[in-house]
């Protein structure tokens, strides 16, 4: 059963049409048309375009994030008045670092402090002007639903692999709170739309807060410079998919032109959704992971995000550090220190934790007494039930484990479950042997980055630990699996966090590893974290977003779709949706007409479960031929046979079967083979190993023909076909390089024919016939919808500056779809293709019908 779409909240948020300013500026209105891209040479005439070009000189970028980088309090002298100053722990200020100094920076989010109506105005000019800041104020009751209802109750949950089973768990999807979450991103594109030059800025976006903002901004500027960074986990298809509202926000996100990912298996588990449940595919090229998406290409960035060396530093080069540092050294004198940091939430895994320490305790009886970990446990983001549930289970698993293996004087687990200052939690990382980080899920986490950082000291911290600053400095980490930053540690000891034996047992291999085996692995992780920090990080992604809004500027850019539906079409100038009235005009002008037509998915839909021919199609082929002055060709990969009993009625139609190994004239001509093929014995290697994939591939079949053999996977899982495919195509390849085929992937296919058989030699035998019979094209049309149809489009297109075509011939090369493609025009679907056809039709009655009335008085005439 199809679920009740809310696409339509799109519009519920958007209200009456606002005007939008932006400081001594004003903004110019841009209409967004949905419609069909007709016949027009004059690009800028009624192409979707961005307002007129900005006076702004310099790059700037506007930084779009849940909260602003700003800390707030009011005035301790009575006024009330608020003062701000920057965060300097935030990411979205952090980044600034690698942007370069001549790019001026805009921060759009909300506050954490609640502002009044009546001062909301003052603080947005007093934060415009003195931080280049633009709050977004949302009402505390609409804040309260977005923030702690969809997004911390739906989408972090299940983002972290939690379905919600049950109303604990997760919590059940509640429309209320999606249109919430649509509604403040509705907010935060408003005020992004005053301050943007929108042919100018770049715009960045950050995390899962805002997933639909691109498809608000993307309708309003159509050629907007967009980035999108996900910061936290995304899941697999199995998991995602069960999110109701998994369409819109996957739409939502393809209305940006770059989307990043913290590692490698995030981005995949979204292509694979993309794949799934939009029917795209992905492809790579020197190096870029793209999607095609209506024309744009929608680029993915896979790269983790870094820490800020030099604030890191700073703080490390404290006083107040150095104290620190010295009073911990006393406490956990003659004991070894393992240290954990993680917020207080049911994905970081504390417990478990906990219990492989206990574990490590029962087992290495003489490592009591010696062995302490520092669990800081930072108050949690979210609030409710779960959050509770976890303060309890850590605490009463603390108190346990001391009171089993405590004695005077020490304690096994240190749980410090208050805020610390910066330098009091590096001042642990300092002392820590081994640094734990045994979360169940999360997007990235930092602690390892910030720890080995840490453990790099400085020359006053060497003084106080009395290490000599001449030797190499080591560390340890154990980290879990299903985090971000493992992929980029790989000296670090990873685990399985729900396998509490493996992490006992690797909490005692960082123990007891060799001083020179440590120093070794805190060297390499040293050498990545100080390299790849977040300036490297925000510089990486702003080139590649670049790079991906480079072709901006010469799209042709049109909108369509509503509600969250709505995606924009970008089209190389060249490539146009085939106008009928067009097309009409110029077959009527034209004397001798060459027609083209593949049948398989341009005349019938590859979707069609239907085994016979499409009667309309039939019917309008039959009409075609009667026009005297056409030559139609129909080009099908079905058999000869096949075609021969469904076109029986169309006398004059000329047919090529299998792809263009066979072909005949009319009905009452000889079936020709194109290409002289000696033997079939090739069949006999192929055909085994096609049997032994469809046997494995359920959903598949093989196609057997006279000159090819087919492997269709149709109706096969469209991930798992697509897999099977790639090796059949790889295994076919190597076992027939021997004999005379070419080996091909097409839609849902992987075809083994003989070499040199293709499509594009029905093309130039048609060509070629014509000319010798002296009726010199001036009107080709040739439709196709795959990649076999590519060959057709290269040789009508390269027959116009050939002898082939008459000089003033006009050429219509004309795919299904909008996708790369050697065709100058794309229609949508067959059924556009028939209407088009139809049109030809009823402009060849019509001409016959005048040639009639005009011979009509001579007739009479000489009957007087």
């Amino acid at each position: 059963m199809v679920s009740r779409s809310y696409s339509n909240l799109l519009e519920l948020a958007s209200g009456d049409s606002l005007t939008f300013s932006r400081a001594e500026k004003r903004l110019p209105r841009v209409k967004t048309v949905a419609g069909l891209l007709t016949e027009i040479d004059d690009e800028t005439s009624n192409s979707i375009a961005s307002d007129a070009p900005s006076s702004i000189s310099q790059d700037r970028i506007i930084i779009v994030g849940n909260q602003l980088p700003l800390r707030a309090q009011r005035r301790s002298d009575g006024n009330g008045e608020w003062i701000f100053s920057w965060d300097d722990d935030s990411l979205l200020l952090q980044l600034k670092d690698g942007l370069g100094e001549n790019v001026e920076v805009i921060y759009v989010g909300s506050l954490k402090e609640e502002i009044s109506p009546s001062e909301q105005d003052d603080v947005a000019q007093t934060l415009l002007e003195t931080f280049k800041c633009v709050p977004a104020f949302i009402p505390p009751d609409l804040f309260s639903k977005f923030y702690h209802g969809f997004c911390k109750q739906q989408l972090w949950p299940l983002f972290h692999y939690m379905l919600p089973l049950s109303p604990e768990l997760g919590g059940r999807f509640d429309r209320s709170l999606w249109q919430a979450y649509v509604s403040v991103n509705k907010i935060f594109a408003d005020k992004v739309m005053e301050v943007i030059s929108p042919d100018d800025d770049y715009v960045w976006v950050h995390d899962y807060h805002l997933m639909v903002l691109p498809t608000f901004l993307r309708k309003r500027f159509n050629r907007v410079k967009l980035g999108f960074f996900l910061h936290s986990p995304f899941p697999s298809s199995e998991i995602y998919r069960t999110l109701p509202v998994r369409d819109e926000l996957l739409r939502a996100l393809l209305n940006s032109d770059l989307i990043g990912f913290h590692t490698f298996d995030y981005a995949r588990h979204f292509l694979s959704c993309c794949s799934r449940m939009l029917g795209l595919s992905y492809q790579s090229k020197r190096g870029y992971v793209g999607l095609e998406y209506y024309g744009r290409t929608v680029s993915i960035k896979i790269l983790p995000v870094g820490i800020h060396l030099v604030q890191l530093q700073n703080v490390l080069n404290l006083p107040e550090t150095e104290v620190k540092v010295t009073e911990l050294q006393d406490q956990f004198r003659g004991q070894t220190v393992l240290l954990g940091v993680d917020d207080m939430d049911i994905f970081k895994g504390i417990s478990l934790k906990l219990l492989a320490l206990e574990q490590l305790l029962i087992q290495h009886p003489e490592k009591r007494g010696k062995v302490v970990l520092v669990q800081i446990a930072n108050p949690a983001r979210g609030r409710g039930k779960d959050v509770q549930e976890v303060q309890y289970e850590t605490s009463a698993t603390v108190k346990r484990i001391n009171e089993t293996f405590g004695r005077p004087g020490y304690e096994p687990v240190v749980l410090i479950d208050r805020s610390l200052q910066s330098y009091e939690r590096l001042a642990y990382y300092v002392i820590a042997e081994c640094c734990l980080v045994t979360a169940v899920r999360d997007g990235m986490n930092l602690i390892p980055y910030e720890y080995i950082i840490s453990r790099q000291g400085n020359e006053k911290l060497d003084d106080v630990l009395g290490l000599d600053p001449s030797v190499p400095k080591k560390s340890m980490l154990v980290l879990s699996e299903f985090i971000g930053c493992s992929p980029s540690l790989s000296g670090a000891i990873r685990v399985n966090p729900w396998n509490i034996d493996a992490v006992a047992e690797a909490m005692d291999s960082a123990l007891v590893v060799s001083q020179s085996e440590k120093q070794l692995r805190h060297e390499k992780h040293y050498r990545y974290v100080s390299t790849h920090d977040v300036g490297y990080w925000a510089n990486s992604f702003l080139q590649d977003l670049e790079r991906s809004c480079r072709d901006h500027v010469r799209r042709r850019c049109w909108g369509i779709g509503f509600g969250l539906g709505f995606r924009v079409i970008a089209l190389d100038p060249n490539f146009r949706k085939l106008s009928v009235e067009h097309i009409v005009s110029a077959y009527k002008r034209t004397k001798s007409r060459a027609i083209l037509l593949d049948y398989d998915g341009a005349m019938l839909m590859h979707s069609s479960m239907s085994s016979s021919q499409n009667a309309e199609a039939v019917g309008i082929l039959k009409n075609l031929c009667k026009d005297p002055k056409n030559v139609v060709f129909l080009v099908s990969g079905k058999d000869k046979e096949t075609l021969d009993e469904w076109f029986s009625s169309c006398e004059k139609l000329g047919i090529a079967a299998e792809n263009g190994y066979f072909v005949r004239s009319s009905r009452n001509a000889e079936w020709e083979t194109c290409v002289a093929v000696p033997d079939f014995d090739w069949k006999q290697i192929a055909e085994p190993v096609m049997q032994l994939y469809s046997e494995t591939t359920d959903g598949s079949y093989i196609e057997t023909k006279e000159s090819a053999l087919v492997w269709n996977y149709q109706y096969a899982d469209r991930d798992f076909g697509s897999c099977q495919a790639k090796e059949l195509l790889d295994h076919l390849e190597s076992v027939l390089a021997n004999e005379p085929v070419s080996v091909k992937s097409g839609l849902h296919t992987v075809e083994v024919k003989p070499q040199g058989v293709n499509k594009g030699l029905v093309a130039e035998r048609l060509l070629a016939t014509m000319k010798e019979k002296r009726m010199l094209p001036d009107f080709v049309l040739c439709i196709g919808d795959d990649r076999s149809d590519e060959d057709m489009f290269e040789v009508i297109i390269s027959a116009m500056a050939s002898p082939l075509l008459s000089p003033v011939a006009e050429v219509f090369a004309c795919t299904v779809g909008q996708k790369p493609s050697k065709a100058k025009y794309y229609l949508d679907d067959t059924s556009e293709i028939l209407r088009m056809l139809q049109g030809l039709v009823t402009a060849s009655g019509q001409a016959a019908k005048n040639a009639a009335s005009q011979t009509s008085p001579r007739i009479a005439l000489d009957k007087e």
